[in-house]
C-alpha cells in the first residue's frame, strides 16, 4: 500500500447527503483494505454520519456543499474531515432531558478518544471549518486483538 493516499468528495448540504457521505466512506476504507465489519469502519461510519449531519443542520444554509476528505499515513494514521463554509464552529451544548439534539460532538469526541484518536478543528481560508477525526489504521489487525487491547 501507499505511503499516502487520499480521497475528496463534495457532497449538497442535504440531508440525503449524509448517507451518501457514510457510503462513500465506507467504500473508501474498504478499498484501503479496512473490513466493513470491522469495528473501526463502524465507529468511523458514524462519526461521518454525525459530521455530515452537523454540516447540513447547523449550517443555516450558509453552506451549500460541504466536502469530506480521507487520508492515510503510511498505513498508521486514518484522518477523515468534514469542511462547510459557515463560520460558526461547533458547540458544545448542555445535555438538557428535553434536548433531541446538540449530542453529535458529544458522541464524536467520545468514540474518537475510545480509538485512541484526536478531535480537531481547523479554520479554512474562506471562513469555513474543518473538523478532523484522527485514528490509529487498524486494517492490518484482527478485530479481536483490537477489542483485546
Amino acid at each position: 500500500m501507499a505511503d499516502h493516499q487520499e480521497a475528496s468528495v463534495t457532497l449538497p448540504s442535504a440531508p440525503a447527503s449524509v448517507p451518501e457521505a457514510r457510503r462513500y466512506v465506507a467504500r473508501v476504507l474498504s478499498e484501503w483494505g479496512l473490513p466493513g465489519d470491522a469495528d473501526t469502519a463502524e465507529t468511523v461510519r458514524l462519526i461521518i454520519s454525525e459530521l455530515a449531519t452537523n454540516a447540513v443542520q447547523h449550517t443555516f444554509g450558509r453552506s451549500p456543499t460541504f466536502t469530506i476528505d480521507v487520508t492515510l499515513e503510511r498505513d498508521e494514521q486514518l484522518r477523515v474531515g468534514v469542511t462547510d463554509s459557515h463560520p460558526r464552529w461547533p458547540q458544545r451544548l448542555p445535555a438538557a432531558v428535553q434536548q433531541d439534539n446538540g449530542r453529535g460532538m458529544v458522541i464524536i469526541r467520545a468514540l474518537t478518544a475510545e480509538y485512541g484518536g484526536r478531535l480537531a478543528v481547523t479554520p479554512t481560508e474562506d471562513g469555513g471549518k474543518t473538523v478532523w477525526i484522527t485514528l490509529p489504521w487498524t486494517a492490518g489487525t484482527p478485530v479481536a486483538q483490537i477489542q483485546a487491547e
